[in-house]
């Protein structure tokens, strides 16, 4: 498995669209991750950044590095989101391939810290993530927040 910025290959923009909208969007929405993941292919900014995972030129996992995951903690950053395994690809490590490799892209960035949010209870942890508290959502409900500093 090799893990790119979808930057890094634009010819397989649309389909990363796809996967991350079908994975994390709603009917209404293609547009908003449309739009996310093409300007994040324009910038010389550090964030926000999609990546996917690819086995064979198939894409069967995907992350995000953001500067916001649309919560109520604004003064935090970078987030990671959208961690995606394609089912038939779970149970061999790939998560904690893409957990590793978000890791080391923040520390290449200069990031001294990574953060998610999520409802997950002891996924993370195995992976050395700290919970740090809570943030809230804009429907008024929260979640954990998880901390992971760079190695």
């Amino acid at each position: 498995m090799k893990i790119i910025e979808v930057q890094q290959r634009k010819d397989l923009v649309d389909k990363a669209v796809n996967v991350f909208w079908k994975q994390w969007g709603s009917e209404q929405n293609y547009k908003f991750y449309e739009d996310c993941i093409v300007h994040s292919c324009q910038t010389e900014d550090a964030l926000p950044r999609f990546y996917i995972a690819l086995i064979e030129e198939e894409i069967v996992g995907t992350y995000a590095l953001l500067r916001n995951d649309l919560n109520s903690r604004q003064d935090l950053y970078p987030w990671f989101a959208c961690l995606y395994v394609d089912p038939e690809h779970r149970g061999k490590e790939l998560g904690s391939q893409i957990l590793q490799h978000a890791i080391e892209e923040t520390t290449r960035k200069g990031f001294e810290n990574l953060y998610l949010s999520t409802d997950l209870e002891g996924y993370y942890e195995k992976y050395g993530w700290s919970h740090a508290g809570e943030v809230y959502g804009a429907d008024g409900g929260s979640l954990k927040i998880y901390m992971k500093s760079r190695n």
